[in-house]
């Protein structure tokens, strides 16, 4: 077989395995959620965010470890940023029961507010390091430390917030037994386990058998395969009408995602693993910043008009936020 079509078989594949896995992940977690009496509104947050980011995490750790590909780390980590938010357009565009930013609930401005402080010290980290001015403890970045400190206060934040919500709705009861949904889980974060650390390896072939760069294979092609759970599971949430568990599972997984990047550079040796990337990341980090603040104005604006009857003005803003960044890679990474 051609070695090129080998390479794009074999990528495919790990979509495939992710995506497969990612929805039955999502699956037995609101089953575990439900069982347990959970909000849908913490669901989407912690458990369903935490479980569809785990594609990140074991393609993060197989890359600075394995693959030694810092560049396909970081890029897959704010490349999964700037789609999930991307995500939020796609769906508005074939959601057709109502406007999806004023049937959400403002809670998720919290969310999406933390998000840009965390986003925009990861931008800041990259854009400093490569001026030496960001300091390290060991082989690990001061901001790596900073981000896993403010990732915490997030967290405990929209504990508090949530508890003060006295309006959540909790997931229906699912068509199975705890046991069984536990294992379920397992069996599908052993799939992701797999093929995230499959992954990574096949991003540095297919970056040299195609000549591009590290950097634009971990920001689009990586970051889409890895963000394919959220994708499957914020699919799923519309379909049932339960708007606020997609936005959580969104936004909720930047978060994790941006502490997946500071644990990467725990794991990565060498150095501080921001050191050892491309500045382009900042772009990213920038864009999916901008992508967040249009989000929180629509949460808080709420529109409810729909721009040539296809999306409104904030899904038409993310998806050529998104544009931006993509051609932006793509001629870098040439």
């Amino acid at each position: 077989m051609n070695p090129i079509a080998l390479i794009w078989l074999q990528f495919l594949l790990c979509v495939g395995l992710i995506g497969v896995a990612g929805v039955r992940l999502s699956r037995y977690g609101d089953a575990i959620a439900a069982l347990t009496g959970l909000s849908r509104n913490w669901v989407g947050l912690i458990l369903i965010a935490s479980v569809t980011s785990l594609p990140e995490l074991v393609t993060g750790l197989s890359a600075v470890t394995v693959a030694a590909a810092p560049d396909i780390a970081v890029g897959d980590v704010l490349g999964s940023c700037v789609f999930n938010l991307a995500i939020l357009a796609m769906i508005d565009v074939s959601y057709r029961h109502g406007a999806i930013y004023a049937l959400a609930g403002q809670g998720h401005i919290v969310s999406a507010g933390f998000g840009v402080i965390l986003l925009a010290g990861v931008g800041l980290a990259v854009l400093l390091t490569t001026q030496g001015m960001m300091p390290s403890i060991g082989h690990v970045s001061l901001a790596s430390v900073m981000i896993f400190g403010m990732y915490l206060v997030a967290m405990r934040t929209l504990y508090l917030t949530e508890q003060r919500n006295t309006s959540t709705v909790v997931a229906e009861r699912p068509d199975m037994t705890l046991k069984a949904a536990l294992m379920g889980y397992g069996v599908a974060s052993a799939a992701i386990v797999g093929a995230g650390i499959w992954l990574p390896i096949t991003g540095v072939e297919l970056a040299r058998v195609m000549g591009w760069s590290n950097s634009f294979v971990g920001t689009l092609f990586v970051a889409f395969a890895t963000s394919v759970p959220e994708l499957a599971t914020t699919w799923g949430a519309i379909r049932i009408g339960a708007i606020d568990m997609a936005f959580g599972n969104l936004l909720g997984s930047n978060l994790f995602d941006v502490l997946i990047l500071a644990i990467d550079d725990f794991a990565y040796l060498p150095g501080s693993i921001y050191v050892h990337v491309s500045p382009v990341h900042a772009v990213s980090a920038i864009t999916a910043c901008l992508m967040s603040g249009v989000v929180i104005v629509a949460l808080a604006y709420r529109p409810v008009s729909r721009v040539w009857r296809t999306a409104s003005w904030a899904s038409l803003a993310l998806l050529a936020l998104y544009l931006i960044n993509a051609a932006i890679q793509f001629l870098h990474g040439r």
